[in-house]
């Protein structure tokens, strides 16, 4: 497919610095770019890279002139990249192709019209699909589940019975909705599982990144807030309520019971501990430790966390240890010096007689 500058300055709406009639054959990230190739620069210091530009053009902010090659200026960099690489790449086109003969479906089932069923997915008892659904080849939804309308559920991914998906969610491959909690108690020396009776509620809008767990409330569910995006290989534990539009990256884990506010962003690694709660709007820096309660719109980072203020101070007076140890030593070497002189004067004073009538008791003393 080809195309030339102007007429991709047209799609984009923007503004073309250099030849409109530059032919173009393809898009591509800056590093991957050759001859040929519009590429995106969504600053200022991606212009100025010691390494040459193989691209023909670039997508570029209104402020930026890049060096030696032609540009479309836009005002949203990356929005106007992706609508060319879907010129360039169009979406495959995905046929309608209703329930497969290899696929499972009880006969207690009920799927809505238009509802899509690939092979070797597996539709338990009294289960209840939403118009509109995709359910991909491998995927096991069990008895008693429910599925909105508009869902897609990626390969190999689980739902355990009773589970509630809202409509517009996604479900990546590989994730385990309602699995049990890792509730136990000890009787009598054995670790006994605690009651499994709950469930889990996706609500509208929730997208399920491959490979999180999301597992089961002991009574009641463990629920996720309308909007929330979870990123892959994220654990949430048993009776969590997950507030709207709360975003968790990848590795993030979250202990039973606790809840958050709407808003809340974890980043890569975060743990929270059980039973805690965290604010509209607060923010947990990578790899935070979450040990407390933490309050609406805060940022706090590191282990335990803290305010990211304060504990910016900590790291800095951290990184001055070294110095701060040879300083230490040597004030120590100091101070005991001062204080052995000190005491060698003492031990001075005390021998030598301080007034006329010590000299004469001494000297009487030693005739004696």
């Amino acid at each position: 497919m080809t195309s030339t500058l102007g007429q991709l300055a047209a799609l984009v709406d923007g503004r073309v610095v250099g030849d409109p009639q530059l032919p173009i054959y393809g898009a591509a990230p800056l590093g991957d770019a050759r001859p040929g190739h519009i590429t995106l620069m969504d600053g200022s210091e991606r212009s100025r890279r010691p390494r040459p530009c193989a691209a023909s053009a670039a997508v570029v902010p209104p402020e930026v002139q890049p060096n030696g090659i032609a540009a479309i200026q836009v005002e949203n960099v990356h929005h106007a990249f992706a609508a060319i690489l879907r010129f360039f790449r169009p979406a495959r086109s995905n046929q309608h192709c209703g329930i497969s003969p290899l696929a499972s479906v009880s006969p207690s089932a009920r799927v809505a019209e238009g509802v899509e069923l690939h092979p070797y997915a597996t539709i338990g008892d009294d289960v209840v699909v939403g118009r509109g659904t995709i359910i991909h080849a491998g995927v096991h939804v069990m008895a008693g589940s429910r599925i909105g309308e508009d869902v897609t559920i990626f390969p190999n991914a689980v739902l355990y019975n009773d589970t509630v998906v809202g409509p517009r969610c996604t479900i990546h491959g590989g994730a385990v909705l309602g699995a049990y909690g890792f509730g136990y108690e000890h009787v009598d020396g054995r670790h006994v599982l605690l009651s499994q009776l709950g469930n889990v509620v996706l609500e509208a809008d929730v997208e399920v990144g491959a490979g999180t767990t999301v597992d089961r409330g002991t009574y009641g569910p463990t629920r996720i807030g309308e909007g929330t995006k979870i990123d892959n290989l994220v654990m949430i534990a048993h009776n969590c309520s997950i507030g709207r539009h709360n975003m968790l990256c990848s590795q993030v884990g979250i202990a039973g019971s606790t809840t958050t506010g709407d808003y809340v962003v974890m980043a890569g690694q975060v743990g929270v501990r059980d039973h805690v709660h965290i604010g509209r709007g607060a923010v947990l820096g990578a790899m935070a430790g979450v040990s407390n309660d933490v309050p609406e719109g805060q940022r706090v980072i590191g282990i335990p966390a803290t305010p990211e203020r304060e504990q910016k101070v900590k790291q800095a007076a951290f990184s001055k240890l070294p110095e701060m140890r040879r300083q230490l030593k040597i004030l120590q070497r100091t101070v005991d010096q001062l204080v052995e002189e000190l005491a060698n004067k003492q031990d001075d004073s005390a021998a030598a007689p301080r007034f006329e009538g010590d000299r004469e008791n001494t000297t009487r003393r030693a005739l004696a």
